[in-house]
């Protein structure tokens, strides 16, 4: 059974200080990153609500404070801009290890009592960042991408469009890891010549506590739209995520490693993963010992999108107790997906899936499946051979009831890995229609 939790929100002052008191100017060509910076400070010592009014509001990266409010009129936009100076590289945790990335575009760190309100749009420009395949694209679209740019990389999925050059002369350099080079300092230093390949996460909360996001819509987003990360008592409730189908690493909310977590009354459209639970990748991240656990999800819908709900494939740290409910998911490639793989290790148990309609999806309405490797970058996840028990990932109590997906071509598979059959057991389907399949009353 589901354990019920409570979650703490955030609650703050009546103080207002609104960003055109420290010089912010309407227009979307001024930057605005210092008087968003001298808001913040100024409410940072009474609490209370940095205010964005109507408007077009150009600016670099935000750092959120604690027991201060971010509010955003209906008709403000908070606009980023893309500079070098603005946004440095840094060492993060990105797709569950240690990866350099720019600094977000809002973001925290050990920050408490904090919160994203308003009915505003957060434009993440992702344009300027991101690369696009050619496939995703009609041959006008692709045209239009070439006035822009010139710069394509092959891969075995035909041609990638890059903005910079810097991203595509990254394809000779690969990918730097922070453990690559002896410190922190050469691998951003090694990493520099190839700065656009680093792109930011809209919004990334760390180790953050009492979060609410709440009415805003974020689009267009470099990479992830939002992070939050070992972070507790999180809130995100009426919140429009839109990314483009073409939108590479276009996630919508992806909750690392979280406790006590309610998301709810949320629209997402997005180019990957639309709700995401993740606890880390393989061995590293094992030696953290925390859960993404105490997780409630309901009433959200779920347009385009590589899966409308999704647990990994960084999962290593393990995920517990979690119940979705009343949702709606169409147009996903898979409507529900668990993803693992040998090596990540970590248990996936006590997952409650509740009245969940799919609609038009194209491949599977549910997988769970240890299976999954990242086919455009076996380099960062190759397949794992080990004998290390730890190293092997375990699904467990797993209920689906009333489940509907009517798409006669959506399947559900259930598979464990070669040779463990106990990695994939108590997995249980009531009432569930998909297709043809008779999930009425059936055990994996």
């Amino acid at each position: 059974m589901f354990q019920e939790f409570t979650v703490t929100i955030p609650v703050f002052p009546g103080n207002e200080f609104d960003i055109r008191s420290f010089g912010a100017v309407p227009g979307g060509k001024t930057s605005n990153t210092a008087a968003f910076a001298a808001a913040f400070e100024a409410a940072s010592k009474e609490g209370g609500r940095v205010i964005v009014p109507d408007g077009i509001w150009l600016t670099g990266p935000i750092t959120l404070r604690s027991n201060v409010e971010l509010h955003l009129a209906d008709n403000a936009v908070i606009l980023f801009s893309k500079s070098k100076e603005d946004y440095p590289l840094r060492v993060t945790d990105y797709e569950g290890i240690r990866r350099i990335r720019t600094v977000s575009q809002i973001n925290a760190e050990h920050a408490e009592n904090i919160a994203i309100t308003g009915n505003g749009t957060i434009d993440g420009s992702g344009h300027l960042w991101r690369p696009v395949k050619e496939f995703k694209m009609t041959e006008r679209q692709w045209k239009v991408l070439l006035e822009q740019s010139d710069y394509v990389i092959d891969s075995n999925e035909g041609g990638v469009w890059v903005p910079t050059k810097s991203i595509y002369d990254a394809r000779f350099e690969g990918e730097v890891f922070p453990d690559d080079c002896p410190t922190e300092e050469e691998a951003l230093a090694k990493a520099a010549p190839y700065y656009d390949f680093y792109r930011p996460v809209i919004v990334s909360l760390r180790y953050c506590s009492n979060v609410l996001i709440e009415g805003v819509h974020l689009q267009n987003s470099a990479a992830w739209n939002v992070h939050p990360y070992f972070c507790e008592d999180l809130t995100i409730r009426n919140v429009t995520v839109n990314n483009p189908y073409y939108a590479q690493n276009g996630d919508g909310i992806d909750v690392d490693s979280c406790n006590r977590v309610h998301i709810h009354h949320c629209t997402l459209e997005t180019g990957d993963d639309a709700i995401c639970l993740k606890a880390g990748k393989d061995r590293e991240a094992r030696k953290l010992k925390k859960p993404c656990e105490n997780v409630l999800i309901h009433d959200c819908k779920v347009g385009q999108s590589h899966g409308g709900f999704v647990i990994g494939s960084e999962m290593s740290r393990g995920v517990h107790n979690v119940q979705v409910k009343d949702c709606t998911f169409i147009n996903a490639d898979v409507g529900i997906n668990f993803k693992s793989a040998m090596g990540r290790g970590g248990v996936v148990e006590d997952i409650y899936m509740q009245d969940i309609q799919m609609v038009n999806i194209k491949k599977f309405a549910v997988t769970v499946t240890m299976t999954y490797v990242h086919n455009l970058m076996d380099y960062f996840d190759p397949v794992v051979e080990s004998d290390d028990p730890e190293d092997i990932p375990e699904y467990r109590n797993i209920y689906f009831t009333r489940c509907i997906c009517p798409d006669e071509a959506a399947q559900v598979v259930v598979e464990s890995l070669k040779d463990h059959p106990e990695t994939v057991h108590d997995v249980y389907f009531r009432d569930c229609e998909f297709g043809s399949q008779d999930f009425k009353n059936k055990t994996v």
